[in-house]
């Protein structure tokens, strides 16, 4: 970590002079509005936000290459969708058919400002292809199962359509082409130009739609491949792909061409039933860039998102965007724990230290070198404010921080419209913040305990979690989600987003990293950068999980609890006793607790022990006996 402030003026200096001097392989377009968290979905709400942070981690953000979106007015979606249609969408009944949900007024309102602004984002992308002659694309977007008169399949509206009906108004009447490689059938899109043969839609999909109008289009190219069976690889995919394209693109001779760069065809979909590999889905992207853009050819290409389930399925297109800003070579995104760290990261960087502290902004000027208390206070031995939380928070501050990193947000998205901080400074054991979900301070959802701890590492200044409490009131146990030790209501799903904003809090306070002793078993399990202080510990802990392999998390808690992971050698059942952990956030403690000592160590202490898990003989019923 860099101290000096002069040198981090002269590296965010650098960063973006980079930005500027580097050729810009596409423009992009985005807004956090896009961000939709609804129970049991499958989509990322933060998709976007961890494409754009990894691309500006790895220095290849343009800084003028991001557009704001904009939510599209009901004048653009009225030239595509019926009034009657568009009038049903405020009543919250009228989602029911489309996301397989019962939303409330303001879920409602949430998804469908949600997707009149990623209609807005591929109108903007639209605009800024066509005018660049060059590639756009929209990090959102995609919506194709939307039809004129219905949505259907999380598809409210229909951006792509509505982008095209505004081409035709601004008197673009040249040919226009809809690639479509979602693993979906683009049936919406289709249904909607069936009568247009200026516009042709190309799509390779799964399963095809029984939409009559939609499969009779006048200028529409449907490819099914094996509808039954999930073993398509990448050979099969990208010849279908090979063979179909070029010949369309050199026959239809589009204007402009819509790229649906959905996702979900990779192996590792939650919804999807094909084998893609990242390797292949790169491919398939680069392909059709290229074709789309032959040469030194100046045909506009919008790109959007489309389909894409589960945490990791960002990282498919930060690869190709990779490669587009970084000459035809792609990097390698981070797994989402670390990519969620980098977009919070990004969005604290426009956060002043004095917004957060609820001081009077300091000069920053060369001449006094720009110090201010957050520079020096490590130097003065940790003296703190009694009024601040952690010694320089202030509780405006706090709640500053969770609204411009998007943080209440999420709560919000989960039904919680009114999220309410509580801070306590002081307690023997450290402060307390609380976070409720409601003004009258009856749903308790999250409770931490914090102190600054200088002692159990030596050397180290590091953030101690006495205490971390997440729940989510409103919902139940269920089968599939049972009660963990320690729990009284199942969990907020946002333990990643908590234990980035305190690694945020390291790097404001310039600590070394987290600290806490987990009192069950189960909480050891929440983060791959986890290690305990000890690496005989940390050796241990890995002999009991190899035992433990292949478990769902509850009944390996549980069959610690029971006794039920033994010792070979001795017979003694393993017994959970609390050690200190750490997540690292410096470097100096990422070597202590992830160099080669440490491993060597860890390692043979894991080769000293071997667990294995012994079940208890079932108890034969009345009918065996």
């Amino acid at each position: 970590m860099t101290r000096n402030p002069l040198l981090r003026a002269l590296r965010r200096s650098r960063r973006k002079l980079s930005g500027l001097f580097r050729p810009a392989g596409a423009q992009l377009v985005y807004s956090r509005r896009y961000q939709t968290d609804l129970p049991g979905s499958l989509n990322d709400p933060l998709r976007g936000e961890r494409i754009l942070a990894f691309l500006e981690a790895t220095g290849l953000l343009p800084s003028r290459a991001l557009q704001a979106a904009l939510p599209a007015s009901f004048r653009f979606l009225r030239r595509v969708h019926t009034d009657a249609y568009l009038d049903t969408l405020s009543r919250p009944e009228a989602y029911l058919p489309i996301v397989g949900l019962e939303l409330s007024d303001e879920q409602a309102e949430r998804v469908l400002e949600a997707q009149r602004t990623m209609v807005g984002g591929t109108l903007l992308a639209t605009g800024l292809a066509v005018q660049s002659k060059g590639i756009a694309v929209n990090l959102g977007g995609g919506l194709h199962h939307a039809f004129a008169g219905k949505g259907e399949r999380f598809c409210v509206v229909n951006d792509v359509a509505v982008a095209i009906t505004e081409l035709r108004a601004r008197g673009v009447g040249g040919p226009i082409l809809v690639i479509d490689l979602d693993l979906h059938d683009g049936d919406g899109t289709r249904s909607i130009f069936a009568e247009d043969p200026t516009v042709h839609t190309f799509s390779i999909h799964n399963l095809s739609t029984p939409d009559e109008r939609g499969l009779h289009a006048v200028a529409s190219t449907s490819v099914e491949i094996n509808p039954e069976g999930g073993d398509v690889g990448d050979a099969e995919y990208l010849a279908a792909v090979r063979k179909h394209l070029p010949p369309l693109l050199a026959a239809f001779r589009p204007e402009i061409v819509f790229y649906v760069a959905g996702c979900d065809p990779a192996a590792d979909d939650r919804i999807g039933n094909w084998k893609i590999t990242a390797a292949g889905l790169l491919e398939r992207d680069l392909f059709v860039a290229s074709c789309a853009r032959p040469g030194k050819s100046v045909r506009p290409l919008v790109v959007v998102l489309g389909g894409g389930y589960g945490r990791g399925a960002w990282r498919y297109t930060a690869r190709f965007l990779s490669a587009l800003f970084n000459r035809g070579k792609a990097l390698e995104p981070p797994d989402s724990e670390e990519s969620l760290l980098q977009r919070y990261r990004r969005t604290a960087r426009d956060i002043a230290p004095h917004e957060l502290t609820g001081d009077e902004p300091r000069s920053t000027a060369i001449d006094d070198w720009g110090l201010t208390e957050d520079d020096i206070a490590p130097v003065m031995g940790g003296m703190r404010r009694p009024n601040r939380v952690l010694g320089y928070y202030s509780r405006q501050g706090l709640e500053l921080a969770f609204e411009r990193t998007g943080f209440f947000d999420r709560l919000r998205s989960r039904g919680f419209d009114d999220p309410v901080l509580d801070v306590e400074l002081g307690g023997p054991e450290g402060d307390t913040v609380r976070l409720y979900g409601d003004r009258q301070r009856r749903e308790l959802l999250i409770e931490t305990r914090l102190r600054v701890d200088r002692h159990t590492a030596k050397g180290m200044a590091l953030l101690r979690i006495e205490w971390l409490l997440l729940q989510n009131p409103r919902l139940a146990f269920t089968p599939g989600r049972p009660r963990l030790p320690g729990q009284r209501h199942p969990g907020l799903g946002m333990l990643q987003d908590v234990m980035a904003l305190l690694v945020l809090a390291c790097d404001r306070l310039q600590l070394d990293g987290l600290l806490f002793v987990p009192s069950h078993f189960h909480t050891i399990a929440q983060g791959k950068n986890l290690r305990f202080l000890s690496p005989e510990d940390e050796g241990l802990l890995r002999s009991v999980r190899a035992a433990l392999d292949g478990l769902p998390l509850a009944e390996a808690s549980q069959a610690v609890i029971a006794g039920q992971v033994v010792d070979v050698r001795t017979g003694q059942p393993f017994a959970w006793t609390p050690k200190p952990m750490v997540l690292p956030v410096t470097e100096r403690l990422k070597e202590q607790v992830q160099g080669e000592d440490y491993e060597r160590l860890a390692a043979e202490t894991a080769a000293r022990f071997r667990f294995e898990l012994r079940r208890p003989w079932p108890i034969p019923g009345p009918a065996a006996l």
